[in-house]
């Protein structure tokens, strides 16, 4: 997994997911599971999915998206005392 895809594209991992995120967050934003879940099992799945060496599965959620997200997260845990 990446965040940074000008440097997985020199390194030539067999197979990547590319992750558009902020530098550190490769799950995403804290207390996300859903989202954390959906990473964790695109990245198994292209263990067996990749179609060929050097793949790189660009995954489909952006950072900005997923900040929304969590935001609305923090809010409802605040508002249910989770």
């Amino acid at each position: 997994m990446s965040v940074s895809l000008d440097v997985t594209e020199r390194i030539k991992p067999p197979r990547a997911v590319f992750l558009p995120f902020m530098m550190g967050h490769h799950f995403g934003v804290p207390h996300h599971k859903d989202l954390q879940t959906e990473i964790i099992k695109t990245a198994l799945s292209r263990i067996t999915k990749a179609e060929k060496s050097g793949d790189i599965f660009h995954f489909p959620k952006t950072w900005s998206e997923a900040r929304k997200e969590g935001k609305k997260l923090k809010v409802k845990r605040q508002k249910f005392g989770d």
